[in-house]
């Protein structure tokens, strides 16, 4: 079921005070306007912080949190907003992840408390661990992007950059499986909002999807696939896609690594590789960018994630 406005409006009261709201910030001074919405200062780093809280207090309201606490399936970090928000209703978390995994969200996940398990080279080997797990234990199985509560908690965040930038013409935002495009389409579809979806060309779920007119499997690789590597994208972010003013464009890895290295060589910010996904949309990379904003335009680029090592920025 894809979530409506409405769900989104109640997932904002739901977890009001709970999560970080957002910090939007300029990106440069210059004619056209362009800012940053700087949610990787999230709770636990990313957005996931906002789904992962709207469905465990859903849950906990409705009396359908058990003892057995939560689990999920995760490249890493809607792990860790499921480990947090689990952690902080007082249940236990169980996350699988591929074995791929980075060490940093590993460490971190066991800070959380959350028992950590490692299951074969991509994620649906993980997924599938998961779901056997939920049906053997009665913990309640969350998912990484294709529900309408982590869809609806992630909407959040346009609410909050509409209201801070005002006349925002467009939002640029990454996609993985779809959970925080879903939301974000919905609202900024609300607030007359282009939406630009952007993935890797090598893992591009939405943009297989929208050619073939459903979700489909795609093949997984790219510099940014442990945040944006789903093998498929949700059926709701095909028809949040669908619908209002939203465009698809694919940006290669090296563009990527651009984006991730402009953002600290010119900016002091520091994002995993799925966060400049959406910045590496509007790089010029000699045939110019996958998404050429008109003069004037005003363009919020969403940097949704910091779960990183930052050895490598320097170089």
């Amino acid at each position: 079921m894809t979530p409506t406005y409405d769900d989104i409006t109640a997932a904002a009261a739901r977890i009001d005070g709970l999560v970080r709201p957002i910090t939007v910030a300029p990106s440069a001074p210059g004619p056209d306007p362009r800012w940053f919405a700087l949610e990787f200062l999230q709770f636990t780093g990313s957005f996931k912080a906002r789904g992962a809280q709207n469905f465990v207090r859903a849950h906990a309201a409705a009396g359908t949190l058990p003892d057995a606490g939560v689990t999920i399936a995760s490249g890493g970090n809607a792990g860790l907003a499921c480990a947090w928000a689990a952690r902080a209703a007082g249940v236990p978390a169980t996350v699988f992840l591929p074995e791929t995994a980075p060490r940093v969200k590993i460490d971190r996940l066991r800070d959380y408390g959350a028992e950590v398990r490692l299951i074969g080279p991509e994620y649906k080997q993980a997924l599938a661990a998961c779901r056997e797990f939920a049906a053997s234990t009665g913990a309640l199985a969350a998912h990484a992007y294709d529900h309408p509560l982590i869809a609806a908690g992630a909407g959040t965040l346009l609410r909050e950059i509409s209201a801070r930038v005002p006349d925002l013409d467009t939002v640029v935002v990454a996609v993985g499986g779809g959970g925080l495009f879903t939301g974000t389409a919905i609202a900024a579809r609300h607030a007359g909002i282009r939406t630009i979806a952007v993935e890797p060309a090598g893992c591009s779920s939405l943009h297989a999807a929208l050619a073939a007119g459903r979700p489909v499997q795609v093949s997984v690789d790219s510099i940014a696939a442990d945040s944006l590597g789903a093998p498929n994208v949700s059926a709701m972010a095909l028809a949040a896609a669908q619908q209002g003013d939203v465009r698809s464009v694919l940006v290669d890895d090296e563009t990527i690594r651009a984006a991730r290295r402009r953002l600290w060589h010119e900016h002091r910010i520091a994002v995993e590789y799925g966060a400049a996904t959406a910045l590496a949309a509007l790089l010029d990379t000699g045939s110019g960018p996958a998404y050429r904003p008109e003069p004037g335009e005003r363009v919020c680029v969403v940097l949704c994630g910091a779960n990183t090592d930052p050895a490598d920025l320097s170089g």
